[in-house]
C-alpha cells in the first residue's frame, strides 16, 4: 500500500512539473506548482515527517504560492508582453539548469554527511535536531533564504506603487 502512494505521490509530482513549464497560462502554472509542493508534503508524509510535511503545505503551498499569485495577477502581462518574457524564459531556464548542474556537481562531494545528518532529523522525527541543524551547520544558508524572501517582499511593494505621473 506504500508503495503505491509513493508511485501516486511521485507521477503527480511529474505530471504537475510538466504542468507547470506546459501551460501558457501563469495561475495555472502557479496552481500546479502547488499540486506539486503537496505532493511533496505526501511523501514526507510517508517518511515519517509529519512536521516537514505540514511546514512544507503552510509555507510554500500557503505563503510563498500566495505571493506569486499576487505577483502574477498584480503584472496582469498582455499577449504581446508575454511572447517578450519567453526569449528570456529559455535563456535564464538553460542558466539556472547549467548552474544547478554545477551546484550539483561540487556538492555531490559532501552529499554524504548531508543525508546522514538529515537521517538522523528523520529517525528521530525531532524538531530540534532540525532547528541545530538550520542553525547550526547551516545557518548561512538560512539567512540567504531570509534575505531571499525580504527582496521578493520588497520587489513586490516596488511593483503595486501606483504611478503618480
Amino acid at each position: 500500500m506504500e508503495n503505491f502512494f509513493f508511485w501516486t505521490f511521485v507521477l503527480t509530482m511529474i505530471g504537475s512539473g510538466i504542468g507547470v513549464i506546459a501551460n501558457k497560462n501563469p495561475v495555472a502554472s502557479a496552481m500546479n506548482l502547488v499540486l506539486m509542493i503537496i505532493s511533496i508534503a505526501g511523501l514526507f508524509v510517508l517518511l515519517g515527517a509529519y512536521f516537514l510535511a505540514a511546514v512544507q503545505v503552510l509555507v510554500y503551498a500557503g505563503a510563498v504560492m500566495v505571493l506569486f499569485l499576487f505577483i502574477i495577477m498584480l503584472l496582469d502581462l498582455k499577449a504581446e508582453q508575454q511572447a517578450n518574457f519567453r526569449m528570456l524564459g529559455i535563456i535564464g531556464g538553460l542558466l539556472t539548469v547549467l548552474l544547478l548542474g554545477i551546484g550539483f556537481f561540487l556538492a555531490g562531494k559532501n552529499i554524504t554527511s548531508l543525508v546522514g545528518k538529515m537521517g538522523i532529523v528523520i529517525q528521530n522525527n525531532s524538531i530540534k535536531a532540525l532547528g541545530e541543524l538550520l542553525f547550526g551547520n547551516y545557518a548561512l544558508a538560512f539567512e540567504a533564504v531570509g534575505v531571499l524572501l525580504l527582496i521578493s517582499m520588497i520587489g513586490v511593494i516596488i511593483l503595486s506603487k501606483k504611478d503618480l505621473d
